[in-house]
């Protein structure tokens, strides 16, 4: 049987063309084109990111203008709220983010931390729920906010509940390019990492996401013993050693990881 992680990451069954409307698929890579670290984008840029031609990218981008889900100013497209329709909704369906609220929201008062829960989406990881106590990255993450999973600590959790060959399909298929200089870049070292994430139980990150910042992740497991999920609380790297993480908010993470596990189908 599946885990969730994985029917997240597994391919999609290829359909005949006239099962498919090839210009819905068009739109949706244009819109899969912005993020937080790309907000405003120029005609030329999608054409380039998407391999479409510039007259195929203008097309979209003005609908989506036209719908109401992006701004123009006569040179540069960027999203409107609107968007969120598309994928809260989804979310909102979601039994996960509501199961498991309620215990972020108790974690991180209890701990004075962050804490956030996460799936696995191809090399990404999705954010599904979040307890915020202060903002500790330089891009605000709530449901919905996306990093790789290669290099965060709730990413390598759920890839180290993958079996090998897809969670190195995984690695060998992300954009590698360090994000600091403590970036892990080298496929055979993170794999590596993701195996020692797989005998301990829990990840570690020292500022490989960004400077400055120090994550501990451990899987969501549900009664089935399946992994569905990743938890993690992240903080500011002021002072101390990575692992002092594990001594002071380990034991938080994995009492939170027991009541779940007796409450996730």
């Amino acid at each position: 049987m599946l885990t969730f992680v994985q029917f997240m990451s597994k391919p999609v069954r290829m359909l005949n063309k006239t099962d498919t409307i090839a210009s819905l698929a068009k739109g949706l890579r244009v819109l899969e084109c912005f993020g937080a670290e790309r907000p405003r984008l120029a005609i030329a840029d999608v054409a380039e990111m998407t391999g479409l031609d510039r007259a195929t990218a203008r097309r979209c981008l003005l609908t989506f203008h036209t719908l109401g889900y992006a701004d123009y100013d006569g040179k540069f497209f960027s999203l409107t709220p609107r968007v969120l329709r598309l994928g809260m909704g989804a979310l909102a369906a979601l039994p996960l983010p509501q199961i498991v609220q309620p215990w972020l929201d108790q974690l991180s008062e209890q701990i004075g931390q962050s804490c956030s829960v996460s799936i696995l989406d191809g090399t990404e990881i999705v954010y599904v729920a979040r307890a915020a106590q202060r903002r500790v990255m330089s891009i605000g993450l709530m449901p919905g906010s996306r990093l790789p999973a290669h290099c965060t600590s709730m990413g390598r959790v759920l890839l180290a509940a993958l079996p090998e060959g897809e969670a190195r399909a995984v690695i060998e298929g992300s954009d590698l390019t360090p994000r600091t200089p403590r970036s892990l870049t080298d496929p055979e070292e993170i794999m590596a990492a993701i195996s020692e994430v797989r005998v301990r139980g829990y990840a570690v990150i020292d500022q490989e996401v960004e400077l400055g910042l120090r994550s501990l992740a451990v899987p969501v497991i549900n009664t089935r013993g399946m992994v569905v999920a990743a938890l993690n609380t992240g903080m500011a790297a002021l002072s101390g050693e990575a692992g002092d993480m594990v001594r002071d908010y380990l034991p938080a993470l994995l009492k939170v990881q027991d009541g779940l596990r007796r409450v996730l189908n």
